[in-house]
């Protein structure tokens, strides 16, 4: 199977590293990783997911002429999901949506730890929509820009270490979502300092992809 993991930002380290971790969570799969190179260099508020639409729109047509079984769109905000399932020839997941869904299904109550305020509202937005608001207890903002966190300092690695204990001990939860698609490399490291299970997106897509194809291509008979 052929998953197509679209990084809706211009960060090219960024999408190495998303399919870095896709490989390594399903290695039986032939995982692409593309960047929109007309995006902004990080996803960070509404403003920026929508100048990120019209490029990740433009990468329609090579996906389907590289016979892609799914795409995955590699930004937690699951950046012009709608527009992009109405548009593509396959099925279309967003590693947001995955990583709720995956947290769900284990049964757990879970908070998310993503990076800067301005993208809580549409991370809530999208639990709601989703229905997840019952799994959800809090959308926490570590105050760290996106290519912060991508770029793993000592102090970032802290910073979000301190949160994901906060969420622990203050929201009643059993699980945290990383609410970033560069935070899907610090998944090792974080989950070592945490009690919680940690869920990350990236990764969480890459299992749900199998099952989401087998079942659209058993229903079309």
């Amino acid at each position: 199977m052929r998953l197509l993991y679209i990084n809706p930002n211009s960060t090219v380290s960024m999408t190495e590293a998303v399919v870095e971790v896709a490989r390594a969570s399903a290695p039986g799969l032939d995982v692409l990783g593309w960047t929109n190179h007309e995006g902004p260099p990080a996803i960070q508020g509404p403003e920026d997911g929508a100048a990120a639409v019209a490029g990740i729109l433009k990468l329609l047509p090579k996906a389907r002429a590289e016979a892609v079984d799914c795409i995955v769109l590699a930004c937690f905000d699951d950046t012009g999901l709608a527009e992009v399932r109405a548009a593509a020839h396959c099925p279309v997941i967003g590693i947001g949506q995955a990583a709720f869904h995956l947290a769900a299904l284990l049964g757990h109550r879970f908070s998310i730890v993503t990076t800067l305020p301005v993208s809580v509202p549409v991370i809530e937005e999208n639990v709601a929509a989703y229905g997840f608001a019952g799994h959800c207890a809090r959308v926490r903002a570590s105050g760290l820009a996106v290519l912060e966190v991508e770029a793993a300092a000592p102090a970032t690695l802290a910073r979000l270490a301190g949160e994901l204990a906060a969420a622990e001990a203050e929201d009643g939860v059993t699980a945290a979502v990383l609410g970033c698609a560069g935070m899907a490399a610090l998944a090792p490291r974080l989950s070592q300092g945490s009690r919680l299970m940690l869920v990350d997106g990236v990764a969480a897509a890459a299992h749900l992809a199998p099952g989401l194809v087998a079942a659209v291509r058993a229903m079309r008979g």
